[in-house]
């Protein structure tokens, strides 16, 4: 067995680190999709009350 080069070390660094990165993007996206899906499923909230006609305060 043959000992790698510095340059040979570095790159396969460098490949493994992009794999890690193309790996979290990918479960990033599928997270996002999820939710995404979630929200479109879920049924629709009803409008939050504007705080200042809470207080009865007015324009």
């Amino acid at each position: 067995m043959t000992e790698k080069s510095k340059a040979e070390k570095a790159e396969a660094a460098r490949q493994e680190r992009l794999a890690r990165e193309a790996a979290a993007l990918r479960e990033n996206l599928r997270r996002r999709k999820q939710q995404s899906r979630a929200r479109a499923d879920a049924p629709a909230a009803p409008p939050v009350p504007d705080a200042a006609a809470e207080d009865g305060a007015k324009s």
